[in-house]
């Protein structure tokens, strides 16, 4: 599956959604796991800003990511931000969508604006 890199340099992120676990199984409530690792997924809602246009995007992070200290409202930093496309077929129905996924989120600060 493509794995797009994102560069959020010049973009301002606000956290809109504390860290909490990822669900994989909502009937049972199994938390979901790293493929990888093992390790305990969050996910995390914010509001992503550049070039004057904005998006409401939810980002899976690993639980060892998440930083103390996170703010609702502030800017967060979210390295290693990658976007993956993704379809599946679900009772009969194509769904699709991007999955947006970081090595962490830490509090981060707006970006400088550029002189003018």
């Amino acid at each position: 599956m493509r794995v797009i890199r994102i560069d959020a340099s010049t973009a301002t992120i606000l956290l809109t959604e504390a860290p909490a676990p990822k669900v994989r199984d909502r009937q049972t409530g199994e938390i979901a796991k790293d493929a990888m690792s093992g390790e305990a997924l969050m996910t995390i809602g914010v509001v992503y800003i550049e070039e004057g246009e904005s998006s409401l995007i939810k980002v899976t992070v690993p639980e060892s990511g998440v930083s103390e200290g996170l703010t609702l409202g502030a800017p967060v930093a979210l390295p290693g931000l990658v976007a993956r496309p993704w379809e599946s077929v679900f009772n009969g129905q194509q769904r699709h969508g991007i999955a947006f996924r970081a090595t962490a989120v830490a509090p981060g600060a707006f970006p400088m604006a550029e002189a003018g």
